[in-house]
């Protein structure tokens, strides 16, 4: 990483902001009513494929934009399980959280924002919260914990790989790439039950948003199962770094 703590700082906002604005723009672009993503209410016509395009470049672009300024980490369970290993300072934790949540807020602002006449036209309350944030569509918070964990464990396990594997070693955007479509791929592969998170940044601040603005049509924020997209992913990374470390070393 090069560059000031403050313009890494500012590459953690910008750079979630924009995963947020991609990702959850597509979803909304797929659940709400009458986009061009979705032209008969309540079918999402645009597809999980669409989606996961939407995460996956959501992920790519910044890395490589960011980089080699900040790490790209875009998320606080990247962040932590980085500290925990011991590969990142944990006096630059608390800040890069901080700014990842911030830039995660003002991403789904920007997306209320555009999508806001689409918000006004659908009537369905989990539809509109599918934009904001995950829920645990079996009903079970200890499906939702371990799809989370799960999910979130081998995305770290895979961009450690990706990142310092030896035939990324001199070119690192082809890394951004692979993670890019890693990312994609997860979206489309375990993203059934929960949506999926993988990332408490880009769950719990979009909820914040859901729950403090005057979104039309919202419903519940569904509190009581917003620890789990926050909790899960950070085990899940610690949990993913370790394995990686044990058997590749870092």
């Amino acid at each position: 990483m090069t560059g000031s703590w403050e313009a890494r700082y500012a590459a953690e906002f910008f750079g979630t902001l924009i995963l947020v604005l991609l990702g959850n723009g597509a979803v909304a672009n797929a659940f709400l009513k009458n986009t061009t993503g979705n032209d008969d209410p309540g079918l999402a016509n645009g597809g999980w494929l669409l989606v996961a395009s939407g995460y996956g470049l959501g992920v790519m672009l910044p890395a490589m934009m960011f980089g080699s300024i900040s790490g790209n980490h875009l998320n606080p369970a990247i962040t932590i399980g980085q500290a925990v290993i011991g590969i990142f300072p944990w006096a630059h934790v608390a800040p890069y959280l901080i700014w990842q949540f911030l830039g995660a807020i003002a991403g789904q602002c920007l997306i209320l924002a555009l999508y806001w006449p689409h918000y006004r036209q659908t009537t369905d309350n989990e539809a509109v919260l599918g934009t904001f944030a995950t829920s645990d569509h079996a009903n079970s918070q200890l499906n939702g914990f371990v799809t989370e964990m799960v999910g979130t464990a081998v995305l770290i396990f895979g961009a450690m790989g990706l990142y310092r594997g030896m035939f990324f070693h001199q070119n690192i955007d082809i890394a951004n790439i692979g993670v890019g479509l890693l990312i994609a791929v997860m979206v489309i592969s375990l993203g059934g039950p929960t949506g999926p998170a993988l990332n408490p940044a880009r769950d719990l601040g979009p909820r914040l948003v859901h729950a403090l603005l005057p979104v039309p049509n919202k419903g519940s924020s569904h509190w009581e199962y917003s620890w789990v997209p926050v909790v899960a992913p950070i085990v899940g990374a610690v949990i993913g770094i370790w394995i990686y470390k044990i058997f590749f070393g870092l």
